[in-house]
């Protein structure tokens, strides 16, 4: 695969590059922050995502019908690599803009993308993914939420757990059994769900971090119209590893924007403390790991970039290949953490409240924060296993 940039993704990069510089909010940590962003700056954040679109740099890949540009994926790349230089915050729709809606194009009715696909982009359909339960985490066909057609709707019971950004969100893709009987993978459907409406109650779930980023979401009799069914009917595996394969694939590109700024974080600490007179920076063995992250950081760019084949071999969705690319964020990212720590020595326990935390407690939360990422879109096992099976061809376990 050639990285190098075509005169059209060059043009791309130096215009984008030039906007961001011009509005881009500034390099706010709670803002930099995404999905632990406290509620308040929602407000900020949807200003944000809605100045990007009337830019128009947001659906970049999306096809030119449904709101987007039609750009390449290369182009999609060079977005997040430009956000990342600019210290830009992510937009708030990141589960609309990167899982949900390229499901909807590539599994929704005409209705459904004129209804969400528009609204996706300008902030207005805010979207959550109903997929983990409580005893189908990495084991996900095994989730037991019901959806039962009654009176041309859907009455979805069940619950919901790990649900990122449901505190806010307006509407929720749910993966749920319609037929009970069939094989775990074959009896589910795929839902868009209005999470307005009676039925439905968010419960935040409070995290070692202090935060509660994530959510437990129960579904009492919840209403969704017939034609609301994203797929076929007991066809939602299909629309679920759609979802999945954006998650991890394009998806890293924007995990990979908060390693970049974390690394730079860290370069950032090391050059301002000191220890017996000397700069951290000045260290050799602080050196070598720094050293380490940036190459670390690279290669998690690299393996994204190369999620991007299948896409731009046409086939119409990421494959496997995101699984290294997640994974490798996911630990590099502990290990940016853990740095920053032992780099903070005797002040690494005092949190955000204390007078005298570095940065605000910023390490620390995102040291504790950090632990999640081996988990959230897959495990680290379940990556593992997807490289050695569908990568490697090795022996299926």
């Amino acid at each position: 695969m050639d990285f190098r940039l075509g005169a059209e993704e060059a043009a791309f990069r130096g215009a984008l590059r030039a906007w961001l510089a011009d509005n881009a909010p500034g390099d706010i940590p709670a803002l930099r922050q995404g999905i632990g962003a406290p509620p308040e700056y929602l407000g900020m954040l949807v200003d944000w995502q809605r100045r990007l679109h009337a830019a128009g740099y947001l659906g970049l890949h999306w096809p030119r019908e449904y709101g987007g540009k039609g750009a390449g994926p290369v182009t999609q790349a060079v977005f997040y690599e430009e956000m990342a230089r600019a210290r830009a915050p992510e937009p708030p729709n990141a589960v609309g803009l990167d899982m949900t809606g390229p499901a909807i194009i590539r599994h929704g009715t005409p209705a459904q993308k004129a209804l969400h696909l528009p609204r996706i982009l300008s902030a207005e359909h805010l979207f959550c993914q109903g997929f983990s339960e409580p005893n189908a985490g990495s084991d996900l066909a095994a989730l037991a939420t019901r959806a039962e057609r009654t009176n041309g709707a859907w009455i979805i019971t069940g619950q919901k757990v790990w649900t990122s950004y449901s505190r806010v969100a307006s509407w929720c893709q749910v993966l749920a059994r319609t037929s009970p009987g069939a094989p775990k993978h074959k009896g589910i459907t795929c839902f868009l769900l209005d999470m307005r409406q009676p039925g439905v109650t968010v419960r935040p779930l409070r995290q070692i971090s202090g935060d509660a980023d994530f959510s437990e979401v129960f579904f009492d009799g919840a209403r969704v119209p017939e034609e609301q069914v994203l797929g076929a009917v007991d066809g939602g595996w299909e629309v679920a590893l759609t979802t999945l394969a954006f998650e991890r694939g394009p998806r890293t590109f924007a995990r990979q924007l908060r390693l970049r700024l974390g690394v730079e974080g860290a370069l950032d600490l090391a050059r301002r403390l000191e220890r017996d007179g000397r700069r951290l920076a000045d260290e050799p063995l602080v050196r070598q790991r720094l050293a380490q992250l940036v190459i670390d950081c690279e290669a998690v760019r690299y393996a994204t970039l190369r999620s991007l084949q299948p896409l731009l071999a046409g086939r119409g969705a990421p494959g496997p290949e995101g699984s290294l690319a997640k994974l490798h964020f996911a630990e590099t990212w502990q290990r940016v953490a853990e740095l920053a720590l032992e780099l903070e020595g005797a002040y690494a326990p005092l949190a955000a409240g204390s007078a005298r935390a570095i940065d605000g407690g910023f390490w620390q939360a995102t040291a504790l924060r950090s632990r999640g990422d081996t988990i959230a879109a897959g495990t680290t096992e379940i990556q593992r296993n997807i490289i050695a099976e569908r990568l490697l061809r090795l022996p299926h376990d």
